[in-house]
């Protein structure tokens, strides 16, 4: 007896599916892994033909990216659209050379800082790596630019709604990762070359140095014209001089 495959009903399953718990075909797989089905991290199938995943779930992420950017311009300005792409760096810092990472751990940081962020928290009994990463860095961030907290954590929660909504209901998902991993290096390839090079020249700055690489990023984009690394479309409001009296003056 031939087994259908489970998606598309017409071809012969051959590859164990977790994610829809029966056999696929490898034209469905191939085409519908990560886009259209909720595969988990661990699957096999994704490890083959990574950089092609990622550039093609980066495509479908480009738009959310970008809506996020306009929500967090509105809140405050180029700050606000500074600390979204400083989580940005540190998740492609870290999870650049981990295709087994997960989008869990990046909600869980976020919710962390959330967290701390807030007037009433309880200290965590344990941290995972990952969170006490970000959050020195977003802390380090905010110290700089004197960012007011109440606005960093509606940052926080855009990030947060982001991540989730993007990867999808799978607990083991790492869509988003894939899509923010692929969208940063199709439409930004020399800020990720040069956060690849700096995970592989430098490992303790991936420890402990993404402030570093933040303002490296940030040096990039000026010199293409704008201070961060913004999504295409996602330009930041234009700040008018101060108006001068004088001669010709109406007021």
């Amino acid at each position: 007896m031939t087994t259908r495959c489970v998606y598309c009903h017409t071809a012969k399953g051959k590859r164990a599916c977790p994610a829809l718990g029966g056999l696929i075909c490898s034209t469905c797989c191939g085409e519908n892994r990560l886009t259209k089905i909720d595969c988990p991290a661990d699957c096999p199938y994704l490890e083959s033909g990574t950089d092609y995943q990622r550039q093609r779930v980066g495509d479908l992420f480009r738009g959310e990216r970008r809506r996020a950017y306009r929500e967090v311009f509105e809140i405050g300005g180029e700050k606000a659209a500074g600390l979204l792409n400083l989580i940005e760096v540190v998740c492609f810092s870290y999870f650049h050379n981990k295709p087994t990472g997960l989008d869990g751990e990046v909600v869980m940081a976020l919710d962390f800082i959330r967290r701390l962020l807030s007037p009433l928290h309880f200290p965590a009994p344990t941290v995972p790596a990952f969170s006490q990463y970000l959050h020195k860095e977003f802390k380090a961030y905010l110290e700089k630019e004197k960012f007011d907290h109440g606005q960093a954590q509606q940052v926080v929660d855009i990030g947060i709604r982001l991540a989730k909504e993007f990867s999808g209901s799978g607990l083991r998902s790492n869509r988003f990762l894939t899509g923010l991993i692929g969208c940063i290096s199709t439409d930004h390839p020399d800020v990720a070359a040069h956060l690849k090079r700096q995970a592989t020249d430098q490992p303790r700055i991936v420890l402990a140095g993404a402030t570093d690489i933040a303002g490296t990023v940030q040096e990039q984009a000026v010199r293409e014209k704008s201070r961060i690394v913004l999504p295409g479309g996602a330009t930041p409001p234009r700040h008018e001089p101060p108006h001068q009296h004088g001669p010709g003056c109406n007021h």
